[in-house]
């Protein structure tokens, strides 16, 4: 509670100004301007100017500007912040059911993945957070997270033995990294590019356009695309501040947001192609290991939950087929 004390002044601020007809959601994230998701929360804004004709709107600060995840989180819950997108690896120590993303090979493809979450389970796991005071209204793609090092490359999971690893602020997540063999070290986005230059970490592991737009290729010179888990992002609005909106406001706001989603989708695909063709230009050595390997080396962890809901959850996503045609 006392880091978030040092954004009140700038939330403050959020609500002056002249009465206005115009309803202004403010957004945070903090990732960088030219990434996917700030390009589609921009389009939020567009489609929902149009859809409530110049009634409602979005503000969005990025760049962590209102904080890091855990601090954006805690910000809706008070009904400081209106919405953020988050990363349902943090939102596992809010949601424990989100825990279920971050078991390693989960999905058997992409099509599986976006099967799941467009499901009946995908939407039960979307509406689980109202249970903490926030409302998920959509996912975005995130693909699928690898693993990149700064002092040798990573071929199998032995190659992971001795060396620390950035992970984020998941349970499930750590115990991943120990089962491959590395050693996990929480640390914040934000921090991490001077955590690998320093050798606080000898790696990490994220998507390809967060690897490259983050600039982490300037260190870390291997990237395995070992593709171990698939962690989609949230996008949530604090339940007090929906709570407050008409009924005709949500419908307009829901609908921006799928627009929104459908067009992040396109934008993601297309900057994952351009970051692997990017950073394999700017010199880094792309691994394209025998994945297995690393598949059997984490598959007692999905034995775990056996006999428990997430282990029923965890069938349920199993028995999902994907529409091929």
């Amino acid at each position: 509670m006392r880091q978030l004390l040092r954004f009140l002044p700038l939330l403050a601020l959020l609500g002056c100004g002249p009465e206005n007809p115009l309803e202004t959601l403010h957004i945070g994230h903090a990732l960088d301007t030219e990434h996917p998701v700030h390009t589609a929360m921009l389009h939020i804004d567009e489609r929902l100017r149009h859809y409530s004709n110049n009634t409602m709107a979005v503000e969005v600060f990025p760049n962590g500007q209102l904080g890091h995840e855990r601090e954006l989180i805690e910000l809706l819950q008070l009904g400081a912040l209106a919405m953020t997108k988050v990363s349902a690896s943090p939102l596992e120590g809010f949601v424990p059911t989100m825990k279920i993303f971050n078991i390693p090979y989960l999905f058997r493809d992409a099509a599986h993945y976006q099967a799941v979450l467009d499901g009946p389970v995908g939407q039960e796991l979307l509406a689980a957070p109202q249970s903490v005071r926030l409302r998920g209204l959509g996912y975005y793609d995130a693909g699928s997270r690898s693993f990149y090092s700064t002092e040798r490359p990573v071929y199998t999971p032995d190659d992971l033995t001795g060396l620390k690893i950035r992970v984020q602020e998941s349970q499930t997540a750590l115990n991943m990294v120990r089962q491959l063999g590395g050693s996990p070290t929480p640390i914040a986005w934000g921090e991490l590019y001077t955590a690998l230059q320093q050798g606080v970490v000898d790696g990490a592991e994220n998507n390809p356009p967060s690897f490259y737009l983050s600039k982490h290729y300037e260190i870390a010179r291997y990237f395995t695309l070992d593709e171990h888990t698939a962690v989609p992002d949230l996008l949530l609005i604090s339940e007090s501040v929906w709570s407050r909106l008409t009924a005709t406001q949500k419908q307009w706001l829901q609908r921006a947001v799928d627009d929104s989603v459908a067009l992040q989708r396109v934008l993601w695909k297309d900057m994952t192609e351009a970051a692997l063709a990017n950073v394999a230009a700017a010199g880094v050595t792309i691994i394209r290991p025998e994945k297995v390997l690393f598949r059997t080396r984490v598959a007692a962890m999905k034995k775990t939950y056996e006999g428990t809901d997430i282990g029923q959850l965890i069938a349920r996503i199993d028995a999902v087929e994907p529409d091929r045609d």
